[in-house]
């Protein structure tokens, strides 16, 4: 019996040893699911509302403006708000205040005769008007107005005459805008813009002072209007997913769930926002827990993405790196870099704002995933640089936010999503790749170590390969022992202009 136990027992440790031997590249990828986001309403966060069906006392829920002479009549009929007016009319009513990374939406029952709906956001004597342009509920326009311009199309036209009974989704992007009409099937894109930056719609001030309107303009017709919302959304595409760690670059897992930064797409490179996600490892719940903004002090709040956020137990801060990509706002005007991210507050949950600071790594470079290496005493950075093509370094520094230098790297292979992982107590370092491949590289020093198997990969034969891997070690105790969560890169349909709007997610599981 002594002899039958002491057999199993090093039977187990053999077993153990041979696992806790296995390289990345030996790990069998094997895809669970996959689903695209779509400004699901599951999913929102709401920040204001207005529901018709629970109004009492409509003149102090939702005071109304009448801007000409002559007044809408505002009624609440069978839970829906009605505007009904016979000759011109200008009606604003308040709803909320003012975001302009949020989603707002208008569901619109009718809008009969002539007339326009949208939005309204105003404070300290300015104003910025989106609106739709409406006969008997076919679009003609989307107008764009703000108080240092006269309006102007900005119409996305299509291919046939829109009802625009339903949804009419707003976007809301920092330095721009998208706009949709959603009835059935995917939400169309009708509009977008990009703002003017001399009426920066990201400075604080203006975030502190604006308010958002329901805007209703009619020349002898009616709008009927189920309800208004503004909350923060998935968008309609996600990507640059990054699990959040700790310092050491073990995952951050809390609540029995993991925790991501996911960019949420809105059309160009300064449109995006940075989500916070979280998923229990086992299922796929994904699940949008926030947005981050980063201040840098001068009176902006910006939206950049790409980002690896940490929480630094040793001085219990939230710390990382992101990439600002917001200077594509002002172009000419600003430089592109790494800028180094620090919060007490938690940032994970809600609007959260992290205070950002350049630390000296200018130019094209992204992508960047940032850790203690406590062996070897040293702050350490995996990110992409625009070398004829984007291609992985290795940065390396006492400190985590100054006085890095290049300690390895490029690679000859093109590279994006570049991530650190710890796989049976060692670190490697991942990327994804324009050559259909994920590679595998030995940490610190960027050797080749295979490519990552997987049974179907997040692309296929017409698609871009350029993904993020996000290799996971789960611990003891779940079903599997690693897990990986990538984008595609299929971009969204009706964009005009430049378009990085991908894409789906997937789940894979690692045996």
């Amino acid at each position: 019996m002594k002899q039958r136990i002491l057999a199993i027992l090093l039977l187990s440790i053999y077993h153990l040893t041979a696992s806790g031997q296995k390289k990345p590249d030996e790990i069998n990828f094997v895809r669970q699911g996959v689903q695209r986001m779509i400004f699901e309403e599951n999913q929102s966060i709401p920040l204001a509302r207005l529901e018709p069906a629970n109004i009492i006392g409509i003149s102090a829920m939702h005071p109304a403006q009448h801007r000409l002479k002559n007044r809408s009549d505002i009624t609440i009929d069978k839970n829906r708000l009605v505007l009904t007016s016979k000759e011109k009319s200008e009606t604003a009513i308040w709803f909320g205040g003012f975001n302009p990374f949020a989603t707002y939406t208008i569901d619109l029952d009718a809008l009969s005769g002539e007339g326009e709906i949208g939005f309204e956001f105003a404070g300290n004597g300015e104003q910025v008007l989106m609106t739709v342009n409406v006969k008997d509920n076919v679009l003609n326009d989307v107008q764009f107005k703000t108080s240092l311009a006269a309006a102007k199309s900005i119409m996305v036209k299509q291919q046939e005459p829109v009802n625009i009974r339903g949804k009419i989704i707003l976007q809301m992007l920092g330095s721009g805008l998208v706009l949709y009409h959603h009835s059935t099937g995917l939400p169309k894109v009708i509009g977008q813009v990009d703002f003017d930056m001399n009426m920066d719609l990201r400075a604080k001030d203006r975030i502190h002072t604006f308010q958002s309107n329901l805007f209703v303009r009619l020349t002898n017709g009616q709008a009927i209007i189920n309800r208004a919302d503004m909350a923060l959304t998935t968008g309609m595409g996600l990507a640059d997913i990054r699990p959040i760690t700790c310092e050491n670059g073990d995952p951050y897992l809390d609540q029995g769930r993991l925790w991501y930064t996911m960019s949420i797409r809105g059309r160009a490179l300064p449109h995006h926002i940075q989500g916070v996600f979280s998923m229990n490892p086992t299922v796929f719940d994904v699940k949008l827990e926030g947005i981050i903004l980063f201040d840098r002090n001068d009176g902006l709040l910006r939206n950049e993405v790409a980002s690896h956020i940490f929480y630094d137990r040793r001085t219990a801060t939230w710390r990382g790196i992101t990439t600002g990509f917001s200077a594509y706002a002002n172009p000419g005007k600003e430089k592109k870099q790494l800028l180094a991210v620090e919060s007490k507050r938690d940032p994970r949950f809600g609007f959260s704002v992290m205070n950002a600071a350049p630390f000296g790594v200018v130019g094209d470079i992204e992508d960047p995933h940032i850790l203690y290496d406590q062996a070897a005493k040293k702050w350490r950075i995996l990110t992409c640089v625009n070398q004829d093509g984007y291609k992985a370094v290795v940065l390396e520094s006492d400190h985590w936010n100054k006085g890095y230098n290049q300690v390895a790297g490029p690679v000859k292979h093109n590279s994006t999503g570049t991530s650190i992982t710890k796989i049976n107590g060692r670190y490697y370092c991942f990327s994804g790749s324009s050559e259909r491949e994920i590679f595998i590289y030995t940490y610190p020093d960027l050797k080749e170590a295979g490519t990552l198997k997987m049974d179907l990969p997040p692309w296929d034969s017409t698609a871009n390969t350029r993904v993020w891997p996000n290799v996971v070690q789960m611990p003891e105790g779940y079903p599997f022992r690693f897990v990986s969560l990538m984008m595609d890169r299929y971009n969204y349909p009706g964009m005009k202009g430049p378009n990085w709007t991908y894409g789906a997610i997937y789940l894979y599981h690692g045996y």
